[in-house]
This record gives C-alpha cells, structure tokens and sequence, in this order.
C-alpha cells in the first residue's frame, strides 16, 4: 500500500487474490486463488498408485507387505483429503465445497456398491480411486483456479459411480482383484439356468442302483489320494503333446468350489454351490453327467474365493462324507445320495466359520470320521462315529485351520496329523489324545498338508514364512521332535507340493521350485504358474501341474534343471483345485468347469 510507504509486489498481490466458484469466474471486489501446495500430492499419488504393485516384487509376499498393498492406498488416500483442508492453500469455499462433494459421493457410492465389493472392494477400489481422481485434477490444474475444483469434483463423482458398476468375482493368487459388471450374468447364474433344466436327473435320489461303491473300489478315496500325498504310481504319459496331443473326453459346467475330485470306479465326486444350497455330486467319470446331487441350504461366500464349498468329499465303506463351507458335515450313501447323517459343526464347535471357510475334507480311519472345527477348549478338532454320526471325541487345537487331518504313522504308531495356525498335532485316532505336538504359532493362516517322508514331516505357513522339517522318533515312551530346518526356499501359500528321491517339488509363491529335503535350500525355481497345484507321477520322474490360469504341464522331476516337457491350455478360469490322475485319464475343475482328458501313457 503505497499510502504507507509499503509497497506490495505483484507476486503478494496474486497469492492474496482468491477466486470464487462459479460462471462469474472473477468477481469485483473478491480475491482470486492462489496456486495450490501441490508437492505434497505427488508422494501420496505415488503411494497410491504403488502400493498394489508391491505385491509384484515378491513371489511370497509378508503379511505385513500384503496389508500395506492392500491397506495402504486407502490410507494415502485419507492423507490426500487431509492436506486438501489443512495445506492445499485452497480458499476456505474451495474447501468446504470440495470435502463435502467427495465425502458425500463415497459415502452414497459405498451405499451403493455391490456386496461382493463391501469388504475388500471398498477399501482397496473404491474410496483410493475415488479420491485419486479428486487429485489428480488438482495436481494438474494446481494454477488454475476456475476450473480446477469443478472438474475434480466431476472425475471424483465419475469414479465413485464406476466402482458402483462392477462386482468382484474374486482375486488371483497376487490377490489381483477379478472384476465384472455388475449387470453381467455370473457363471454361477448360467450354470444354474442349466442345472434348472435339467433338474429330474440332477436332483439328489435314495434309490441304490449302479455299481457298489466302497473302500476297495476307491482308486482315489480322499483329498489328494489315499495316502493325502498327491502322488499317482504307475502312471506316465507320453511328453509329445504335439504328436498326440491330450484328448477332451468331456468337459462341462459346474458350480462354484474349490473341491477336488475323489473317485471310485467310474463315479467322480465332488462338492459346489447352487444358488442358497451347497451339493455334494457323483459324476459319471466317462462322460462327466450328473448321476445324482445331494443339496442342503447353505450358502458360504467370501471376498477371495467367492462362493462354494472348499473340502473334497472322502469315500469310505460307511458312506460319502462331505464338509461344507459353513460347516455341515454329511455321510451319504455312495450309490444313490440319500441322506444317512448329518451334522453342523457351528453348533458343535460353538462357533462361526473361520475367515475363509470350513476347509477340512474328513479323514475316515477306524470308524470314525475326524474334522478340524477350530471351537473352544477342546472342540478344535472333532471325531464322528462314522456310522451314525454320534460324537466320539474331541480335542484342544488351534482355532482356524484350511489343512485336512492326515493319517501318519511313525514309531509304529497310527495317529492323526492336524496342522494349525498353532502347529502341529499328531493325535490318537480312538481317543484323540495328544500324543506330540509341535509349536509353531502364527498370525496367518495354514492350508497345506503336512508332507510325510519316512519320518521327516514337512509344514509349511503362507504369506512368505516358508516351509519347515521335522524329524520324529521316540525313546521308550518319549517323542523327540527335532527341528532340521526351516527355509524360506520354498514359500507356499495354498499349493501343496511333493517329494520325489529326497526333493522337494512345489510353488515357492507363483514360481514352480525344486529344494533339497536334506538342508531346505533350493536347487532351483523356474515355470511362472501362478498359484497352481502339483501331482507326483514316480515312474517316470513326471510331475503334472495345472496352472492357476487352466493350463495342464507336464515337467521332468529332475533335481539338477528345470525342464518343461508340454504344456496346453485345458479349462477356462482361476484353477485352484487339485488334478487328479486315474490311469490315462486326468481329471480336473475349478469354480465354472470341470473336464476330464484322456493322454498317451508310456
């Protein structure tokens, strides 16, 4: 003010000037904008945007990695809004205007989301975009103020109502978001518009017709094989899938599920979802047609796997048995279907299903069928009389669980192996009395078998914690269990892995790897499958692997040198579930199809 013999530079002038909102653009007598602190949003732009790819630096990424990528972005998100009303140097009506235009269209937006994106798609998705399109704008229009709060309010409101438009069918094995509109039918939709004409023949029967179906008939009778090993002897195919290349016999739709196969002369059987209702299904295994479904109301779903049930039926003398997702455990006769017990573990265990469902496929030994439920005091592990379903035992173990209790025998002692978010139990069948246990407490969860070798046993624990050996033996009445390793070599996560002549085969994250089973340490990793499950073929050092994208790959079991011998593409989709083998036929599905082949064995 020059009155004052004080005079203002030009640069004072502008930073004091402010300019409305609105047609008029500069109004007499109102100051005009300043340009806007917009360094601060650069770091929180970058933190957005790059959180999600650190997923992408690691094969098995830490918890702690997989909460800041997943977390993180939402949180920058917030620090965005922060500096916006406390160091954007946005005029007050700028602010005000700009907070609660965002504000209010997240909150309607989340309102009105899909609820397959409540839990993990607001937070991850919805809210971080949101806000970053509020910023962006901003960043780039920082020195104009008459449009830059206009047009980032109208990308923000944009964005919001995107993410209203899309669902999520679930994530990859990177925990990669799978997105689809919203208005799109599901593949669950059109399988049950199928299901629905053919409901005669698919709807659950008593009578006992077909052929008899026991133990004895079993060629595969539980999760992962007799044994729960994933290992099939006797069997090689021919590596030139170009000259022979393997033949579809059938391939159709199915139900969500992350079930296996199990299989009993040509019966197939397996779990999924059908709308409200869980099924337990026996499959002709020559040409893939349903011979009968048993449903019971129960409908289990969940952000990462979306819905279905996540065991593998067990074949025993005594029946079928089945757990699903919400813990209803069924024995069925194998013929017909029909109902013979059932139960529910919710109320057995008193509790609710774990995170991501109940996943034990029940172990049948001695007459009693063996569960993990993850209860209270003594109701983590629970044991049915196999013939009526009456209770038998139950015992203290740890409260969540996605391995199956396996069978094991070391100093000439039956027991039950369960491996927990606790350790590892080995448990009397008769009883369920602890006869060793060992400590190995985490924060996240288990979901592979234990791998039995002699008597070394291999645990392993997902998101990068790696895998474990034990080695057992017992002195008069003493068991030793002595630790030799634990390596991060090998990091599986829900992809249970094989040993073949003293090595270890199976995923060290999305990378396929062999490891010596003597010392833990990788001989080496190569083949980019995703999150997919291995199957042992001994007799010719073969190893069958699906991908996680549906492809079928034969590799040499060579400890020395990675090598692929062929590969095609066998069903469409996320393929988690376990391949199975029975002579020259590999059967295999996911949460859309299922398909059996037929290859050339030597």
């Amino acid at each position: 003010m020059e009155g004052n013999g004080v005079q203002m530079s030009s640069i004072e002038k502008s930073e004091t000037m402010e300019s409305p909102i609105g047609e008029g653009g500069l109004e007499e007598g109102k100051p005009m904008s300043r340009t806007l602190r917009w360094w601060p949003l650069v770091p929180l732009l970058i933190a957005m945007f790059g959180f999600p790819y650190l997923l992408k630096l690691f094969d098995a990424p830490s918890l702690p990695v997989m909460m800041i990528s997943l977390v993180g972005p939402a949180g920058a998100g917030l620090l965005v809004l922060v500096w916006w009303l406390f160091a954007s140097r946005a005029s007050i009506r700028e602010k005000l205007i700009g907070i609660v235009v965002v504000v209010s269209a997240a909150v309607l937006s989340i309102a009105a989301i899909h609820p397959t994106m409540r839990e993990m798609g607001t937070a991850v998705h919805l809210v971080p975009n949101g806000i970053a399109a509020f910023a962006i704008p901003l960043l780039l229009l920082a020195a104009v103020p008459k449009y830059r709060l206009p047009i980032a309010l109208i990308c923000s409101v944009l964005t919001f109502a995107y993410w209203d438009m899309v669902r999520m069918k679930g994530v990859t094995g990177a925990f990669v978001s799978e997105l689809d509109w919203r208005w799109s039918p599901t593949a669950e939709q059109e399988y049950l518009e199928g299901v629905a004409a053919k409901l005669p023949t698919t709807k659950g029967s008593v009578t006992e017709s077909g052929p008899v179906i026991n133990l004895a008939s079993a060629a595969w009778p539980s999760f992962r094989g007799p044994e729960r090993h994933g290992k099939q002897p006797g069997v090689a195919f021919d590596s030139d899938w170009i000259a022979d290349p393997p033949k579809k016999l059938w391939q159709t739709k199915i139900g969500p599920g992350w079930s296996s196969f199990t299989v009993a002369g040509d019966r197939l059987f397996t779990q999924e979802q059908r709308g409200e209702n869980e099924a337990v299904l026996c499959l002709n295994a020559n040409t893939g047609d349903v011979v009968w479904a048993y449903e019971y109301p129960s409908r289990f779903w969940e952000t990462i796997g979306g819905a279905g049930p996540r065991a593998t039926p067990t074949i025993a003398d005594e029946g079928v048995f089945a757990l699903g997702g919400n813990g209803i455990l069924v024995c069925l006769k194998a013929s017909g279907g029909g109902l013979i017990w059932q139960t529910d573990l919710k109320s057995d265990a008193d509790r609710q299903p774990p995170q991501w469902g109940f996943s034990a496929s029940p172990l049948i030994t001695q007459g009693i069928a063996i569960v993990h439920a993850g209860g209270r005091g003594d109701k983590g592990v629970i044991a049915y009389d196999a013939l009526t379903g009456a209770q038998k035992w139950s015992a203290a173990s740890g409260d969540h669980s996605y391995s199956s209790p396996h069978l094991a025998n070391f100093a000439a002692i039956d027991g039950v192996l369960m491996l927990t978010n606790a350790g590892l139990q080995f448990l009397e069948p008769q009883t369920g009395k602890v006869l060793w246990q060992h400590d190995w407490p985490v924060k996240n969860y288990r979901a592979l078998q234990p791998l039995v070798v002699g008597n070394k046993i291999l645990m392993a624990t997902s998101l990068g914690l790696g895998t474990r050996c034990l080695e057992v033996s017992r002195q008069d009445d003493n068991w030793i269990i002595d630790e030799k390793w634990t390596s991060r070599d090998m990091k599986p996560d829900f992809n249970d892995f094989v040993e073949h002549h003293g090595f270890l085969y199976g995923f060290d994250g999305s990378i396929f790897a062999c490891v010596d089973l003597s010392s833990g340490k990788r001989r080496w990793k190569g083949g980019r499958y995703g999150n997919g499950q291995v199957l042992l073929l001994p007799k010719e050092d073969q190893l069958l692997i699906t991908s996680e994208s549906g492809e079928l790959v034969l590799v040499q079991a060579d400890s020395d040198v990675f090598i692929e011998l062929a590969r095609m593409t066998a069903i469409e989709g996320k393929t988690w579930n376990h391949p199975v083998v029975i002579g020259n036929r590999v059967y295999l599905r996911n949460a859309e199809q299922a398909a059996c082949y037929e290859l050339k064995t030597k």
